[in-house]
């Protein structure tokens, strides 16, 4: 998917320690791709990469992305589909995500309410 982005700048992606690989990250260099990969305990991602602040940011980001996911699987029953046909489950996906969109809402007012 990454050959399919247009254009010639430079781009980043954010991916999870699964892809800390060393035929991923050379082939996102290859392809004039920034991997922001979060880092295994003896990572082939370096000081190139993660000597800049955008790295951390994106680190930050990318966690508060894998947050919603986790809310999704274990609150929201997301493990596994439950409906057949790709109509309802994508309803589902959607009524799940607005739901977690409330509880997040709710607490952003709890903290300002104080």
């Amino acid at each position: 998917m990454l050959e399919k982005v247009p254009g010639s700048q430079r781009i980043m992606v954010g991916e999870d320690k699964g892809y800390d690989t060393r035929d991923f990250v050379t082939t996102c260099r290859e392809m004039n791709v920034t991997p922001h990969v979060a880092r295994r305990q003896w990572s082939i991602v370096d000081k190139r990469t993660t000597r800049h602040d955008g790295y951390q940011i994106s680190q930050r980001i990318r966690k508060r992305i894998e947050e919603i996911f986790g809310w999704l699987k274990t609150v929201g029953g997301g493990r596994k589909l439950r409906y057949k046909g790709l109509e309802r489950n994508q309803l589902w996906a959607e009524l799940t995500t607005a739901a977690y969109n409330l509880v997040r809402l709710a607490k952003l007012m709890a903290t300002y309410a104080i």
